[in-house]
């Protein structure tokens, strides 16, 4: 066993086929399925089940999918890690919470694009859960996420911290008067978003229990509509109130215990850190601060 045979094992697990890893590896079927079958000859165990739309994963071959996978990042990084000569280029993936790179990294990624140029910098929003997923799967190099973050794979670095207020419209005075009308209504982003869930925890102290929920595919029109009297949100402070809608909506204070949450840079612990990712941590690192210390 090498590193090609896991190598067409581990494309073969992940398309489906012999078919699509021959074509994926530009190669033909049946040298795939020769290599394949050569495997588990010396493995002695069968790896695939096969059937008339392809191939499925047997048991040992679950078990041995992950070590072909990490076989195969490991030879990205090598490839990567012996090109990088210290100038930041080629292409990053980060991820974000969308209130954070609405509020926070606007200016920071225009000017980390002009300082250089040969990075090819793409920034992916999601929630925490999502974008936690995806630094684990190595589909991000890091990510901006809401704290805590208990990973084993991950480290996080504290970035800033934020103030969180309850939002509703304007004519709301107080907390108590909106639960006290019954028919409670939590404005929020999909599943997954770790200020819906601290916003749950919260009415649900407070007695609110069993709200219903109300999702919206973005900030803008949650904050319109809770701008318009539909329900309460969550949000970061400075987001609520240079937004569009600030005029007609009523910012509640919360208890520090309950407000201030940690905006966490994650990334993996045996993941390469590539000259464009320090860079962009050095970038970035100064200027967050400096906002935090200000605010």
């Amino acid at each position: 066993m090498d590193a090609g045979d896991l190598r067409i094992f581990e494309a073969v697990a992940r398309l489906g086929g012999m078919n699509r890893a021959a074509a994926e590896l530009n190669t033909v079927q049946s040298n795939v399925t020769a290599r394949v079958r050569l495997l588990e000859d010396e493995l002695g165990t069968a790896l695939f089940h096969r059937h008339s739309r392809g191939v499925a994963l047997t048991a040992a071959g679950q078990r041995l999918l992950p070590y072909a996978e990490r076989l195969a990042q490991l030879l990205v990084d090598a490839r990567r890690a012996a090109t990088d000569d210290g100038t930041p280029r080629g292409r990053l993936e980060i991820g974000s919470l969308e209130t954070t790179a609405a509020i926070r990294l606007s200016p920071l990624l225009a000017s980390y694009a002009a300082a250089w140029p040969e990075v090819d910098l793409a920034l992916r929003t999601g929630t925490t859960c999502e974008l936690v997923e995806q630094v684990a799967a190595r589909r991000l190099e890091g990510a901006f996420v809401c704290g805590p973050v208990d990973h084993p794979e991950l480290q996080a670095e504290v970035m800033f911290r934020e103030e969180l207020v309850l939002a509703t419209a304007r004519g709301v005075r107080t907390l108590d008067e909106l639960i006290g009308k019954g028919d409670l209504k939590i404005v929020v982003l999909r599943a997954g978003c770790s200020y819906r869930q601290r916003l749950e925890d919260i009415l649900a102290r407070r007695g609110a229990v069993g709200a219903r929920l109300l999702e919206f595919g973005t900030i803008e029109a949650i904050l319109g509509c809770v701008a318009g009297g539909l329900g309460v949100t969550l949000m970061p402070r400075p987001l609520i109130a240079g937004a569009r809608h600030a005029d007609h909506i009523a910012l509640h204070a919360l208890p520090v215990h309950e407000a201030h949450v940690e905006t966490l840079f994650i990334r993996r612990r045996d993941g390469l850190l590539s000259s464009a990712l320090g860079a962009f941590l050095e970038h970035v690192r100064p200027p967050l601060m400096q906002l935090q210390a200000a605010e």
